[in-house]
């Protein structure tokens, strides 16, 4: 036997092989329509009986392996049912023929046969016939289920003959011995008579009839015989049929344990009638009645009564010891070259009921035995299957990446250079059923961030395989697609050469089958998403630009809770963003205009070790008409962060949905969503259209010419203009901007392009007092000098005596700038068109910037020495009237000039600006002309001096008068 059957399990042992078979010329569909129809008849209760008889049916049998029934009864095929078509009468006789002549095939071995004729009419199908049956069409056929029970059932009658036959054995000593194939040569010339072969006679019989017990319906009776069979055959060292008791020992134990089956199959076993419901739980007490005839010899080794061996036998092997049973039969067959197929299927069996007692590694211990076993030369078909099945147990048992191995071998199996026809198609399906074992999916979505799952190396070369099958299929849109997805998916962990090789072979592949953004759908109803390049290039930010501040839309406040219409061609209101994973992201609240250029920024960069090439880089929206412009840049190698920004034009009004944004790379198309951590979010603070500066002395009024010009496309129809005052904390008198605007409204409304001029007065007062102290000491002669703080120039041309006082640490650290500034912004609102009706208007904002400084500033001080102490004659320091000195009403006392009242040593302001005179005495006296109290000074005999001064105004110098 050479060709293995890889589906069976355990529990076939219990059932009978019948062959169904097309005779002649059958339509393929029509016959595996008939063919359901009769697998369906899989058990079928015996009448008069409380036996099930469970049938496995097959539609090719290799004959080799029918020559093995004897060793293994389920493998004998006992039924035949043969399907055909006859047309007419004539052709009858022939198609009669090659039904005897397809009984002959199995002849020595069939219990009963079937033929079932499709279309045949008149007197040859009237006649009634046990073997065959005929029908008008394949539509026409209601009973062939009543006819299958009813072969079934003389199955059953022949099965349980022979049963009886070989239980009954009265041939005296002669028991035949039972032999596979191989051994017939071997026991050429032997002793029969010596007590070793007539054991090993006995064993063979006695397992033989086990077999046909199971068959029957007959467990526990199976198991005795099994149990007899195993201490005959293992006394007289008969190694392969021990290894085939043990594994019908096995097999009755399992349908005893596990009465659902082993296999997985749909539809799963009902219990037998001899079983109880809980089976799996406790063994039955007693035994089935032993249909064994009492006269039978026990010389030849039945028992005429078997209810002593019941004891012992009813209980069956527990599930350990069905593993370590078949660990022992499993050794036995591996002393026989050619068992080999035998030992396959039962380390097959072996795993599917370790698959159910899930122990997964004694399973996998089963299966690399299997894959060592030889069968000798087998074809490429075989190797084929044996690999695939390999792959299903290792999935069955949960070790999925090595199923993905035997899975991906079996591909590669299938487009051998020994196949003159190598099958890519199926070679392709193949690769498919691996992904999952190698943690690969083909849907870009699964690849988010975090750790990558799976040996990227591997999945890279089952990507390039599937990419080499897809071609050789003819299909280079399938191969486009799946090097799309290498790309996207594995670029991290490419090299530099890898990237530059993979992106020539898209290339290539592009400039013939041009790559797209559809779902492609497979055959066998496999659906590949697309694949958007959202790392070619890599997109890090994504933020909305805000339109030029004078086209930036304003809702007016007393319409803001109104619900306007959102047909108006004006306001193109909130964008929503959509948010991979989510169906919809919150509103944010941004506004483009209809009509207006809309722009989007970017920052991506290159990951390529080369340059990169973008074409027809564009937005994608949905809910309002968009008129996307296309982009194209070229990014080098490896580049850092680059701003590309992506601009369009809304044409209808709404609510509009971005997307994301598509690309031409490599020569395909691709559509990228931006990732949820890209927030999109509006730029944020006041922005000025433009901005003047502007330098004024305090009191000085200058004229400020604004030119405002219709530049859009609608009549403008209102204008309004306020200014506000920001950044200053200096006290300012009265408003110093002012307009006059009924000017400019006298022009209104004003046409596209048309132009206006507005004159603002510029007009600053300031204080400026009370900055700084104005007494101050230049040295110690006492020269004071009012309005200049420490810090001024004047301070750093007249330096101090090095015996002259210390300045204050405070007064140090002041810095003092004599310009003042003052910032003002000047707001136009003006509107026009449907965005006028609808409540709309649009504001430009000019920005002012004024230096203001003082009108009169001191720029130098000096002293002159007095040569006469004619040249001085006190005055009052307050009105400058000249005193007398020598009238009798002065007074008399002598004093400094510090000695002042507090009142009278500041300076008024108005002098700082007008006049100045300094005089320098020992005494003071007051002024007898004046009704008010005047303080003067009188000049030393001995020291006199005289000081000048100058002051200035408007950027000139005037001396003081003297």
């Amino acid at each position: 036997m050479s060709i293995p059957d890889y589906m069976q399990c355990a529990e076939d042992h219990q059932t009978v092989l019948v062959v169904v078979q097309p005779v002649g010329i059958v339509p393929e569909d029509q016959f595996f329509r008939i063919y359901k129809r009769i697998a369906s008849v899989n058990q079928v209760s015996i009448r008069d009986s409380q036996r099930l008889l469970y049938i496995r049916y097959r539609h090719h049998y290799p004959p080799e392996n029918n020559e093995w029934g004897d060793f293994q009864t389920h493998r004998k095929v006992v039924g035949l049912i043969a399907v055909t078509t006859c047309g007419s009468a004539k052709e009858w006789p022939q198609t009669s023929d090659r039904f005897h002549g397809q009984k002959e095939v199995f002849g020595s071995t069939l219990y009963d046969s079937r033929l079932l004729v499709f279309g045949l009419q008149g007197e040859i199908a009237e006649q009634a016939r046990t073997d065959v049956a005929f029908y008008p069409s394949y539509d026409q056929c209601e009973d062939v289920e009543k006819r299958v029970e009813d072969f079934v059932e003389s199955i059953f009658i022949v099965l349980e003959s022979k049963r009886l036959d070989r239980a009954t054995d009265k041939s005296g000593d002669k028991i035949p011995l039972l032999c596979v194939p191989f051994e017939k040569k071997d026991f050429v010339g032997l002793d029969t008579d010596s007590r070793h072969y007539k054991k090993r006679c006995q064993g063979r019989m006695r397992k033989h009839v086990g077999d046909l017990c199971l068959q029957a319906g007959m467990l526990q009776d199976a198991l005795v015989h099994y149990h007899m069979a195993v201490e005959l055959l293992r006394s007289v060292n008969d190694f392969l049929w021990l290894g085939a008791a043990l594994e019908g020992l096995c097999s009755a134990s399992v349908i005893y344990h596990y009465p659902g089956g082993t296999g997985g199959k749909s539809g799963g076993r009902k219990p037998s009638i001899s079983q109880p419901a809980d089976a799996g739980k406790r063994h039955r007490p007693g035994a089935q009645e032993v249909l064994i005839d009492p006269g039978a010899l026990t010389t030849n080794g039945i028992s005429a009564d078997t209810s002593s061996e019941i004891g012992r036998a009813k209980n069956c092997l527990s599930p350990e010891d069905i593993i370590e049973k078949y660990k022992e039969a499993i050794s036995y067959y591996g002393k026989y070259k050619n068992a080999g197929v035998i030992e396959l299927e039962a380390c097959v069996k072996a795993v599917r009921i370790l698959a159910i007692q899930k122990r997964a590694m004694e399973a996998s211990e089963f299966l690399q035995n299997a894959v060592y076993i030889n069968l000798g030369q087998l074809s490429e078909e075989e190797k084929i299957q044996r690999y695939s099945i390999l792959s299903e147990l290792y999935d069955l048992i949960g070790f999925h990446r090595k199923s993905a191995f035997f899975k991906r071998v079996a591909a590669m199996q299938c487009v051998a250079p020994t196949i003159p026809e190598p099958g890519w198609r199926a070679c392709y399906k193949l690769l498919l059923e691996t992904l999952p074992g190698y943690s690969l999916s083909l849907d870009p979505k699964d690849f988010c961030k975090g750790t990558h799952r799976g040996w990227a190396a591997v999945q890279m070369r089952l990507l390039h395989e599937l990419v080499y099958a897809s071609r050789r299929m003819g299909n280079p849109g399938l191969s486009v697609r799946h090097l799309s997805f290498l790309l996207q998916t594995m670029l991290d962990f490419l090299s530099d050469q890898e990237k530059k090789e993979v992106t020539q072979s898209l290339e290539n592949y592009t400039s013939k089958c041009p790559g797209g953004m559809e779902v492609i759908t497979l055959p066998d109803g496999l659906k590949l998403p697309p694949v958007p390049f959202t790392k070619l290039p890599i997109v890090r930010s994504v933020k909305l630009l805000n339109l030029p501040v004078i086209l930036r839309p304003h809702k007016l406040k007393g319409l803001l809770g109104q619900n306007m219409a959102t047909k108006s061609p004006f306001i193109y209101s909130p964008i929503i963003m959509h948010n991979r994973g989510e169906e919809r992201g919150k509103k944010i609240e941004f506004q483009w205009v209809q009509g207006d250029v809309c722009e989007v920024q970017l920052m991506v960069y290159n990951p390529m070790p080369f340059e990169l090439r973008v074409e027809n880089m564009g937005l994608l929206t949905s809910g309002v008409e968009f008129e996307s412009l296309p982009a194209a840049l070229s990014l080098p190698a490896e580049s850092g962060l680059y701003p590309v920004t992506l601009v369009g034009v809304p044409r209808t009004a709404g609510n509009i949905t971005v997307n994301g944004y598509h690309t031409s790379v490599f020569g395909g198309e691709h559509t990228s969503l931006p990732r949820s951590a890209n927030t999109l979010q509006p730029p944020s603070g006041e922005e000025l259209s433009s901005s003047v500066s502007v330098q004024l002395f305090n009191g000085e009024t200058q004229e400020l010419v604004i030119t405002l010009e219709n530049i859009g496309t609608e009549l403008l129809e209102t204008l309004e203009v306020t200014s506000k005052t920001v950044n200053t904390k200096e006290k300012l008198y009265g408003k110093f901007l002012s307009w006059d605007l009924d000017e400019v409204l006298s022009h209104f409304p004003l046409n596209p392009g048309q132009v206006v001029t507005l004159t603002v007065n510029i007009k600053v007062k300031l204080d400026f007092s009370g900055q700084e102290n104005l007494l101050q000491d230049l040295n110690d002669d006492g020269i004071s000098v009012t309005g200049l703080p420490i810090s001024s120039p004047l301070r750093q041309v007249l330096k101090p005596r090095a015996e002259s006082k210390a300045i204050s640490t405070e007064s140090s650290k002041t810095e003092y700038n004599h310009v003042k500034t003052l910032e003002a912004i000047l707001n136009f609102r003006y509107s026009g068109g449907a965005g006028h009706v609808d409540g709309y208007y649009r504001e430009v904002s000019l920005g002012v910037h004024l230096d203001v400084e003082p009108s009169v500033l001191f720029t130098r001080v000096s002293t002159l020495p007095a040569t006469s102490t004619r040249q001085c004659q006190p005055c009052c320091w307050t009105c400058s009237t000249p005193l007398n000195t020598s009238s009798p009403s002065a007074p008399r006392t002598t004093k400094t000039w510090c000695c002042m009242p507090a009142s009278a040593r500041g300076w008024p302001s108005r002098w700082t600006s007008l006049t100045l005179r300094i005089f320098r005495s020992r005494t003071k006296k007051r002024c007898a002309s004046q009704t008010r109290s005047c303080w003067r000074r009188s000049v030393s005999k001995r020291k006199a001096s005289r000081s000048t001064a100058s002051w200035t105004s408007a950027g000139k110098s005037y001396p003081y008068p003297q």
